[in-house]
């Protein structure tokens, strides 16, 4: 069911209209500290989703709920869910972006 619900939520995460893109962060946001280490099965799909493209963003309310869910995520997940979504990320980015994610892996 997880699987189901996320599979859904996931394009909203970077979709093309940043008002629905940045409502989609803030609503995960909201959503980590009730869910919390329950996210596990779908971490791995929602790092990638919630990283690219929003924590290089220009747009301001974009990049600021990114940061956000990272926070998010970091505060109510244990640190090893998070440590080979996060490599991986730090990896391929650039930008703002590779010193954001950098920076919470160490």
């Amino acid at each position: 069911m997880l699987f189901q619900i996320f599979d859904a939520f996931k394009p909203r995460l970077h979709d093309s209209n940043s008002k629905v893109n940045q409502v989609a962060l803030e609503t995960m946001y909201k959503m980590i500290p009730l869910l919390k280490d329950n996210l596990s099965p779908v971490i791995n799909m929602l790092v990638p989703a919630m990283v690219d493209n929003n924590l290089n963003s220009k747009n301001p309310g974009i990049y600021a709920a990114a940061t956000n869910v990272i926070q998010a995520l970091c505060q109510h997940l244990d640190n090893y869910l998070l440590l080979q979504p996060f490599c991986t990320k730090a990896q391929f980015l650039h930008g703002k972006a590779k010193q954001d994610i950098t920076e919470k892996l160490a």
